[in-house]
């Protein structure tokens, strides 16, 4: 079947259903981030990264380049951190369910 760019998948809800597995990547990157407890000097901006993710993908067709951008920011931020790899690698599927983000030059 082809679809046009602007349709997007739904499911039984009415709801995106990559919307809905960012969402939930995300809730659990969060909770972990959260019991983690070790020190992390860049915390507050992974958090700040998972809430922003969040946001976008609750205001339904996020935009690639953005979610890509907030992804890179997070694994920086607790890339390192083994404990984290499983949610944070969930988090990068996620993202990726939306493609790729657009070639530089072909924006208008």
């Amino acid at each position: 079947m082809l679809r046009s760019v602007e349709q997007r998948p739904v499911g039984i809800e009415g709801v995106d259903p990559r919307v809905t597995e960012l969402r939930s990547a995300v809730s659990r990157l969060r909770r972990e981030l959260a019991s983690h407890r070790a020190e992390l000097a860049d915390r507050e901006i992974a958090e700040g990264e998972l809430a922003a993710l969040d946001a976008m993908a609750l205001g339904g067709a996020p935009e690639v380049r953005r979610l890509r951008r907030s992804l890179l920011i997070v694994a920086g931020c607790v890339g390192s951190v083994s404990a984290l790899a499983d949610a944070l690698a969930g988090v990068r599927r996620a993202v990726e369910l939306f493609g790729a983000p657009p070639e530089r030059g072909t924006e208008n």
